[in-house]
């Protein structure tokens, strides 16, 4: 068995985290407040994160600070509302689609005020909320749902149609699911008649991993799970926060929960296909949002926003932090984004959807401060990192895989024994896959996908290293590097995909590899540019390096 996360060694340097004896890092937090159960007593997680609130809820609280908003249609449910809506549901699941514990349901809807209802209400009866990204082709979508095997989804008019016919499916838009929000004359006796009984290692939610580095895997996590990465100590009562990325992404999922838990308003941009940084910085502006969580994509978009209209930061003034997390951010981006939003402490997160989102966390302005690291190891979390050629456990200063173990790693892949072994061993380390190093004073540094390593004539080259350098060229404003196959040359050549900024046509492909030439090693030198207009990237951030992969090879091939 894994131990506990109070546990750690007698010989743990304070400083870095680091025991010599067990080669195993540990987290420097504290303990928070109310730290999880004992992983045997039966509780949801609902049951576990609303005990939290006070009980009666103050008046003011309960008379007009909302717990949901809706920056697009301004629709906005106070906390008592959310409360009501949450028990009626949860009574409507059990009477009136008979769901109850192991219950898979789909949820294939964009953001909206019901999804964080139906998030809770899902799990508090035993069911499992399983979301996906409405944008999905019907092909993809028919891919998740044969890993989930759903018993209901939940969707919306625009979404219907890319479910199958014999799938039962409620319309969140629907005059019937609205009625669910409503205690119904069944539901008194619902909830106290057999009553459900939730143990925290049932699951809770099933998650997709984004399939970037291989197919979609269908992730379970546990109520347990999602205790342990919602104990960490929140924003102080009373703030408000929005929250730009994806409900059905383990960053929005675990965020969203976290937000109801601790009494504050979250708003939920209006729904779009693509991301609207003007929007966005209006119902900042509107709505008085003190922190605000997004991805890298969406930061940069924001930054642009700001060095294009000088009076959008002034507007936003209510901004005290923001979050970025689900891909490492450029120290370039974050020197532009102190420059426009200079009151604003800016922290990164690391986490994968298997480790029920982000275990590093920077916390306070002096770690947001350390560039390039995306914080120190959350309560709990113990990590080691390994030397992927020997399997030796390394040292701090020292880069290998990144090994994690604690209460909030994935209980598995749905159906899927081979790929769960693949990753995570019999004593709880899960293999993140991700290169990283930690230094001296315990915080973390992410340097690349493992697979993503470039190979070229037997060196080896990080592609997020070049990008790093790439951005910080004064006419660059996104970089991606992606490996090109050539047996002439002796195995993979760096290339680069770079989007300019606005008015920098000037800039030219061998402007870029004389810029990275004269400040890397001869083995990292860039072979080839392309010029484009957007890099593609996942819902959380992530470049779609095999995706541009095929693209490079395919110019390549043409001019030869």
């Amino acid at each position: 068995m894994p131990p506990s996360p109070s546990d750690s060694s007698p010989d743990m340097d304070p400083r870095s985290g680091y025991c010599a004896s067990t080669r195993t890092f540990y987290s420097l937090r504290a303990a928070p407040p109310s730290p999880p159960p004992p992983p045997d007593a039966p509780l949801s997680f609902p049951a576990f994160a609303l005990s939290f609130l006070p009980t009666p809820l103050p008046s003011p609280l309960a008379a007009s600070r909302p717990a949901l908003v809706d920056a697009g249609t301004g629709e906005s449910v106070p906390l008592p509302a959310f409360l009501s809506r949450l028990r009626a549901l949860a009574a409507a699941l059990r009477a009136r689609l008979r769901l109850g514990p192991g219950d898979v349901a789909f949820v294939l809807a964009p953001a909206g005020v019901h999804v964080p209802v139906l998030y809770y209400a899902l799990m508090s009866v035993g069911a499992v909320a399983s979301p996906a990204d409405p944008s999905l082709p019907a092909a993809e979508v028919s891919r998740l749902l044969a890993l989930s095997d759903p018993r209901v989804a939940f969707a919306v008019a625009g979404t219907r149609g890319k479910l199958p016919p014999g799938l039962p499916t409620v319309l969140l838009d629907s005059p019937t699911f609205l009625s669910f929000l409503h205690e119904p004359e069944d539901a008194a006796v619902v909830r106290q008649s057999d009553p459900v009984v939730v143990r925290q290692s049932d699951p809770a939610a099933v998650l997709y991993s984004s399939g970037t580095t291989g197919r979609a895997k269908a992730v379970v996590l546990t109520h347990g799970n999602l205790m342990a990465s919602n104990v960490t100590r929140a924003p102080a009562a009373g703030e408000t926060l929005m929250l730009a990325v994806p409900l059905f992404h383990v960053y929005g999922f675990t965020f969203c929960l976290r937000a109801a838990s601790a009494a504050h308003t979250l708003v939920l941009p209006a729904a779009r296909r693509r991301f609207d940084a003007a929007a966005v910085l209006g119902a900042v502006e509107r709505f008085e949002v003190t922190r605000l969580a997004l991805a890298p994509p969406a930061l940069l978009a924001i930054v642009r926003a700001a060095e294009e209209d000088a009076a959008a930061p002034a507007r936003a003034a209510s901004l005290q932090a923001v979050r970025c997390g689900g891909a490492p951010v450029a120290a370039d981006l974050i020197a532009r984004f102190s420059r426009v939003f200079p009151g604003v402490s800016l922290a990164q997160g690391y986490g994968l959807t298997e480790t029920t989102a982000g275990f590093c966390r920077a916390v306070g302005e002096e770690e947001s401060a350390r560039v390039g690291s995306v914080g120190r190891l959350s309560w709990g979390a113990q990590v080691k990192v390994v030397d992927p050629e020997t399997g030796a456990a390394l040292p701090p200063g020292v880069a290998g895989e990144l090994w994690v173990r604690g209460p909030f790693v994935m209980k598995g892949y749905l159906g899927d024994d081979d790929s769960t072994s693949e990753i995570l061993d019999s004593q709880g380390w899960l293999r993140t896959g991700d290169l990283c190093y930690i230094d001296q004073d315990g915080f973390v540094f992410i340097v690349d996908r493992l697979k993503e390593l470039i190979k070229y004539k037997g060196y080896q080259v990080p592609p997020a290293e070049l990008e790093n350098l790439l951005q910080t060229h004064p006419d660059i404003d996104e970089a991606a590097v992606v490996p090109y196959r050539s047996d002439e040359d002796g195995g993979e050549l760096p290339v680069a995909f770079i989007v300019r900024r606005p008015g920098s046509h000037h800039l030219q492909e061998s402007h870029i590899k004389d810029f990275v030439a004269k400040q890397v090693a001869h083995y990292k030198r860039i072979h080839h540019v392309f010029l484009v207009d957007s890099i593609p990237k996942n819902a959380s951030g992530k470049i779609l390096r095999r995706d541009l992969a095929k693209l490079a090879s395919r110019r390549i091939s043409s001019k030869l």
